[in-house]
């Protein structure tokens, strides 16, 4: 029988990590947000620029991309610059990568025109699902930058089609857990990150078992949990995009 495990913030299995998102963090950004999960947080920046890359020019299209970075005290143990190495490390740009094909799929490129917007997610502070609280706070400065070109006469329709979210769940101790910190992800026997549409399809999966094979009941029960949690950050995202357009309203009022 698996043991009770005791979770930070007192938590139960399935229950998040205390969750906030600033939208509007940067100013000079076309959106943006600051999402807190627990000791994670992230700043997340959508910067929109006229044109798209050479290979997709006059095609009527626009594109989104991303970048991921952690500052160099967000673990603690100072981490070295990119740049400093003079390349980024594998890591960085596989959640790169990750983060910027779930945006994309809740983007109308024709909707968008010949428009980029990049989204910059900047981890100040780690303490596990970095890449799963990015993927959530990008939604919001995408989200924002939408509107603001909208509102500019740059697109004439949010090119948005659906809400896009993520975290993290695993299982520790033979227990299956939801929003996983640090301490809880570097122990676990299975870890994973799920992608989610507002509506509930999966964007991706990914699943690792460190120890013990993951059973197909076990990924199910992970699925399950990982669908509970994205719920409860969609009504975050929610809330913060209603925020900023209030504030916005405010200020021109």
């Amino acid at each position: 029988m698996a043991e009770a495990v005791t979770r930070s913030y007192d938590r139960a299995a399935d229950a998040l990590r205390p969750v906030t998102i600033e939208p509007g963090f940067v100013r000079t950004a076309t959106g943006s947000a600051l999402i807190t999960m627990g000791e994670t947080r992230v700043i997340c920046t959508a910067s929109a620029q006229d044109g798209v890359p050479r290979w997709r020019a006059q095609s009527g299209l626009g594109w989104v991309t991303a970048e991921y970075g952690m500052l160099p005290a967000s673990t603690g143990e100072r981490k070295q610059r990119d740049a400093t190495r003079g390349r980024q490390d594998g890591r960085t740009i596989e959640i790169q990568r990750l983060i910027g094909r779930s945006l994309r799929v809740v983007v109308d490129f024709a909707a968008l025109g010949e428009n980029t917007i990049y989204l910059d997610c900047d981890v100040l502070q780690a303490d596990g699902g970095t890449r799963t609280a990015s993927i959530t706070g990008a939604y919001v400065a995408l989200a924002l930058a939408c509107e603001q070109l909208r509102a500019a006469g740059k697109i004439a329709r949010s090119p948005l089609t659906g809400a896009i979210a993520a975290i993290s769940c695993g299982i520790v101790g033979g227990v299956p857990l939801l929003d996983l910190d640090y301490p809880e992800d570097s122990s676990a026997e299975v870890d994973a990150n799920v992608v989610m549409t507002g509506d509930g399809g999966l964007v991706e999966v990914q699943a690792t078992a460190e120890r013990t094979p993951l059973s197909r009941a076990h990924l199910d029960e992970l699925l399950a949990l990982a669908e509970v949690g994205i719920a409860r950050l969609r009504v975050a995202q929610d809330e913060a995009i209603a925020a900023a357009g209030a504030g916005a309203a405010g200020a021109t009022s």
